[in-house]
């Protein structure tokens, strides 16, 4: 099984308790882990939007998900972007 397919993976058993916990609308991956370009350095770009308005939480869930995934998480809210970048991000956005 590839590094994708087991970050794959991990968030789909995941999704449902991270969903419940964070209150969470959805989680798309985005970045090199989308692509052919993610390697063994790569970071996990995860896109988040929640359904209610958070604090701590964020960080609280961007460390939970350092530790499911044994990676460094880079962590963006939907809400927390401007337009013109959600566009780029867009471009290559998995929703799991």
């Amino acid at each position: 099984m590839s590094e994708k397919e087991n970050i794959s993976k991990i968030f789909k058993s995941y999704k449902d308790y991270l969903c419940n916990k964070y209150s969470l609308k959805y989680i798309g991956l985005f970045g090199s882990v989308c692509r052919d370009d993610f390697n063994d350095t790569s970071d996990i770009d995860v896109l988040v939007e929640f359904d209610k308005t958070i604090g701590v939480e964020f960080i609280d869930l961007a460390d939970e998900l350092e530790s499911l995934l044994k990676r460094k998480v880079d962590l963006v809210s939907k809400n927390g972007i401007k337009p013109k970048y959600f566009a780029e991000i867009e471009k290559d956005l998995v929703y799991v």
